[in-house]
This record gives structure tokens, sequence and C-alpha cells, in this order.
């Protein structure tokens, strides 16, 4: 599977939509402190799905940490609860094909109102990147590792962990986001344990 993939886009994406939030910090995560350059981001009053309850949320800007980081403790509730959860346990690649067909209809649209637009279409680009998925189970939760490696540049890569479980009748997620797999997993693994 391949995909198109920027790490700093991403985290300042999340960090616009965070910073547009009201001004309610989460309780952080206990194992990623403020003295490590760990900064919690605003999570009240969010306005995405019925369902969604977003618990914790940290950020590890570049000036601060070595390492930028993202990680995250979510909870779904209802069918969004169920359809992730089959999605993380049954077919983890079939979320990165989700978004793969969602940037491939955007670019689809573009290519079409360029071409009434009399303009030449741009081409349909090479992949530029490539995605590996791998389980990451362990005692204390289930669990998927994305790997997004560039294929333009040698060693870059961006690495996604996903640990899950349910809780009563939630889904409680912890997501972290960092440059290599080892990072990531340590991170969401910190989440985890804070929820």
């Amino acid at each position: 599977m391949r995909s198109r993939f920027h790490v700093r886009a991403l985290l300042l994406a999340g960090s616009l939509l965070l910073g547009a939030c009201s001004y309610h910090f989460g309780p952080g995560i206990a194992d990623l402190p403020a003295s490590q350059g760990w900064q919690p981001l605003p999570i009240g009053s969010w306005v995405l799905n019925d369902g969604l309850e977003a618990r914790s949320m940290v950020f590890c800007p570049r000036e601060s940490c070595t390492r930028q980081g993202f990680a995250a403790v979510i909870a779904l509730a209802g069918q969004q609860a169920r359809d992730m959860e089959t999605a993380l346990s049954e077919s983890p690649a079939s979320l990165g094909q989700a978004f793969a067909r969602l940037a491939a209809a955007k670019a689809a649209e573009r290519r079409k109102a360029q071409r009434k637009q009399k303009k030449k279409p741009d081409a349909k680009p090479e992949a530029r990147s490539a995605t590996d998925i791998a389980r990451i189970d362990s005692t204390e939760a289930k669990g998927v590792l994305v790997t997004i490696r560039s294929l333009d540049t040698a060693g870059r890569e961006a690495v996604t962990a996903i640990l899950y479980g349910r809780e009563a009748d939630s889904l409680v997620l912890a997501v972290a986001v960092s440059q290599t797999a080892e990072t990531a997993r340590r991170d969401a693994l910190a989440a985890w344990r804070s929820r």
C-alpha cells in the first residue's frame, strides 16, 4: 500500500485543529511530562463527531524535544467504536486504504476542475511513500504499528502506534506519532497507562 504523508503537515494540522478548540487543557500524560518538553493540548469543547471523547493530548515540539511527538487518549462509543475495533482487529490496512481513496478522490476532482477550465491536468503523482502495518499486541492491550517511509529520502519515516481496548461500553485508543517505531510504541504505552 502506498500513500503520501508528511509528518510536519500532520502535526501542524493537528495543532491548528486543537488550537481552534477552547482553552480547556486535558490532564496530560503522566509519563510524558512538561519537564521533558511535552505540552498538553486543549481538548475542551471538541465538536468533532458524536461518540468521540478526547481525554488527553500532548505534543512535544521541535524546540523543546530532540524528537517531535504527539500522543493522545481518545474514547469512541456506539457504532464508531464497533467500526474502529473491527477495522483495527480484522483489517488495519483498510484504514490506510480509506485515507488513500480520499486523497485519490480529491486529486481526481482537481484534475476534473482543471479540464473544465481547459487547463492541462496535473499528471498523476508517483508514490513518494510506502506504508507498512504490523501488530504490536501486548499483555496490556492490542495494537497496530503503522510506518510510513519516504521513497525519496532513505531513513525518513513517521510511525503511528495505536493501542486499543474496551472500557465498559467505550473503545479506548492510545495513539502516538513519532519518527521511530521504538519511540511511538513507548509514547503509546505511556498514553495507554494514563487512560
